[in-house]
């Protein structure tokens, strides 16, 4: 499967639930946390032939301490202002079937607040673009560690089962296969 470019889409809220029933790393987006209005946002990388989206979330007051490690990166702007971070332990399989491409192109309706949403997300599109082959080497490098057993404990506390999650996708009536 050859890589694409970058993008930026949004994963089925069914779906996220199935994994995290599986995998309490899964982000949640359940209605009983508060976080049903947050979508699951990423972008897609190929790792071991398969498609995995790598999540892209809002920057914290911790983050701005924490150093780029192997399952987290930090999103900058072109004014080296921190506006993002892409969490790779993170990382969930994904099908053509539970991804959505988010419309970034700005319309006369969108409200305000939409407008500055739509641009905070080009920006760390045009960020995820500019460094494609470093966030596709860190996505496969994170993979294989945990795929094959070789990560240290740690690392593997933090982050997804990524094999575990691959067989919900191919289990279910999720995958295009």
């Amino acid at each position: 499967m050859k890589q694409p470019r970058l993008n930026m889409y949004t994963v089925n809220m069914k779906y996220i639930r199935d994994l995290s029933r599986v995998d309490s790393h899964v982000f949640s987006v359940s209605p009983q946390t508060g976080k049903s209005t947050r979508p699951f946002l990423g972008i897609i990388v190929i790792c071991n032939d398969k498609q995995y989206c790598v999540p892209l979330s809002s920057p914290k007051p911790k983050h701005s301490s924490m150093k780029n490690d192997i399952d987290f990166s930090k999103v900058f702007d072109s004014d080296n202002k921190l506006i993002g971070v892409l969490n790779f332990n993170n990382m969930i399989p994904v099908s053509d079937s539970v991804l959505m491409r988010m419309d970034l192109k700005i319309h006369p309706h969108d409200s305000a607040s939409i407008k500055r949403y739509k641009n905070l997300l080009i920006d760390q599109l045009t960020f995820c673009q500019k460094n494609q082959d470093a966030i596709v080497r860190k996505a496969n490098k994170l993979y294989n560690q945990i795929a094959q057993n070789k990560a240290n404990g740690l690392l593997k506390r933090r982050c997804c089962k990524f094999l575990e999650l691959e067989k919900v996708l191919s289990k279910s009536n999720y995958s295009a296969d």
